[in-house]
């Protein structure tokens, strides 16, 4: 079997299982703790797919780095702005 094929699936289960947790955190408990980390969890998704699945990881390194400061600054912005709201 193809060892790009099985990184795939260990990804893919990793997020699903972050889904899961995400949606436990998000129906079993409530408050500001539990929200920025459904949050995290949601941007920690986002470079999973961005690096697996669009293979970012293998790109040039300006590509890499834009899309990993881009995660970086909406991440912050979005933390910011919830809890400032």
């Amino acid at each position: 079997m193809n060892p790009l094929r099985i990184a795939g699936v260990c990804v893919w289960l990793l997020l699903v299982a972050a889904t899961a947790l995400s949606w436990a955190l998000g129906t079993e408990t409530g408050g500001a703790v539990t929200s920025l980390a459904v949050i995290v969890v949601a941007f920690a998704k986002v470079r999973l797919v961005g690096l697996h699945f669009m293979e970012l990881r293998d790109a040039p390194i300006g590509l890499r780095a834009a899309f990993e400061v881009y995660l970086m600054v909406t991440g912050g912005l979005t933390v910011s702005v919830y809890l400032a709201g």
